[in-house]
């Protein structure tokens, strides 16, 4: 897949439970292809946040648009406004001052591995998906 200033590009943890089905949840609601995927492991991911001079972490979600970056619940927004169906309307909830949004993105990334585990193995894309990730 070629990308282009449309696209955004989600990293996450490639071993989390939670965030490979968040994956796949975004995967089935980009109706207009928006997204592309990285585990926070992979080479690709350490080459882009070197990029952009973001040292790596497992804690947090990343999207990236070009050389400008989102991550937390910043990111979570993001994403949500791209969207489809009733989902974009969690976007109201952006008006949640940052500093509670991230507190409680914080809890759930702490806990997230207690909460729903971690991979045994790395999700493994359909040849139909493969073209999302990097």
């Amino acid at each position: 897949m070629k990308l282009n200033s449309e696209h955004n590009i989600i990293l996450f943890d490639g071993i989390c439970n939670l965030c490979n089905s968040v994956v796949q949840f975004i995967i089935k609601h980009d109706k207009k292809n928006k997204f592309v995927f990285a585990s926070l492991q992979s080479d690709v991911a350490k080459q882009l946040l070197s990029e952009i001079n973001l040292k790596p972490s497992l804690e947090t979600i990343i999207m990236l648009r070009g050389k400008t970056y989102f991550d937390k619940s910043d990111a979570v927004f993001e994403i949500i406004k791209h969207l489809s169906g009733v989902w974009k309307l969690m976007y109201v909830f952006r008006i949640v001052p940052r500093f509670i949004r991230n507190a409680i993105y914080r809890w759930i990334a702490n806990n997230r591995y207690k909460l729903f585990g971690k991979r045994k193995s790395c999700y493994l894309p359909t040849p139909e998906l493969r073209a999302k990730f990097l």
